[in-house]
């Protein structure tokens, strides 16, 4: 059975991007798991509010399904200040200070007297750099970090992809297996509803009694339209594993069907042998639905 060119997308994935602005470090750091609908969280410093909205409408252009943890670290440079000491200003209050001193009306005023007054001690800062700008980058860097999640989680797709294809197989082996068992029923049923009369009924001639009695059985027992339709999901599940938009949904219906199909040959079953060819489906089902919840 060979792989379409085309494959599902998982639900699961990790990327991670990183970059920088001026002395500004960033990385956003995007996860996704399962979910029933598209669900997207976002984890963002302080003051980067806006990118919250931008994210989640990404997130729909890219994605179906699947819970979505985004986020944002940004790491800024430490600021660092150097002290100088304005000796005009400093001058200017001591010219005042000495003439009221003069007059007696001040005392002497004490070195962190002076150092406090206003303008005497100047901060030369210097900042990280203007915030103007890197809002644009980080959205920027927002589409990279998620457009590489939809490659991880496409990746886990064809990995998916693969086993799916694998289990398809094992259920398409089953149904050859239950099909030629399952062409042994009208005569097992014959042979054991004749034994068991002739065993009630020794010595009389059963043979008509006997050929209407398990004809009605032989049809109760008939499993070629479960058969049928278990090869008709089979080619539907083939088709939808190779169609390019991912369809969860529709492979999770189908296996349910699946498991339909199994459960009533399974009941039908007139002997051992085409009883543990059916176990062995619903076996093989279930391994499949399991899969299947991977899917977008």
């Amino acid at each position: 059975m060979s792989i379409s060119a085309f494959h599902p997308s998982s639900m699961t994935g990790f990327a991670r991007h990183e970059g920088s602005f001026g002395d500004i470090q960033w990385m956003y750091e995007a996860r996704s798991v399962n979910g029933r609908t598209l669900d997207v969280k976002l984890r963002l410093p302080s003051g980067f509010e806006a990118i919250d909205r931008a994210a989640k409408e990404l997130a729909r252009a890219r994605f179906q399904r699947g819970q979505v943890s985004l986020t944002l670290n940004i790491k800024r440079p430490e600021i660092s200040s150097d002290f100088t000491v304005n000796q005009a200003v400093l001058n200017h209050y001591l010219e005042i200070g000495n003439s009221l001193l003069a007059q007696g009306q001040a005392t002497m005023p004490s070195l962190d007297g002076l150092l406090a007054l206003k303008g005497v001690i100047e901060t030369q800062t210097d900042e990280a750099g203007s915030d103007e700008g890197l809002e644009a980058v980080l959205l920027a860097g927002l589409e990279v970090a998620l457009d590489k999640l939809k490659q991880s989680r496409l990746d886990e797709g064809q990995a998916l992809s693969m086993i799916l294809t694998q289990h398809l197989a094992g259920l398409s082996l089953c149904v050859t297996q239950a099909e030629a068992l399952a062409a042994q029923q009208v005569q097992v049923i014959r042979d054991r509803f004749e034994r068991r009369l002739s065993e009630l009924l020794p010595g009389e001639d059963l043979q008509e009694r006997i050929l209407q009695e398990a004809a009605v059985l032989a049809v109760k027992a008939d499993v070629r339209e479960e058969l049928d339709r278990l090869k008709a999901h089979i080619v539907s599940a083939q088709q939808l594993l190779s169609e390019k938009a991912s369809q969860g949904r529709k492979l999770d219906f189908l296996s349910q069907e699946f498991m339909r199909e199994a459960n009533t040959l399974c009941s039908k079953a007139a002997f051992t042998e085409l009883t543990q060819t059916g176990l062995e489906l619903k076996s093989i089902i279930d391994q499949f639905r399991e899969q299947i919840q991977n899917v977008e």
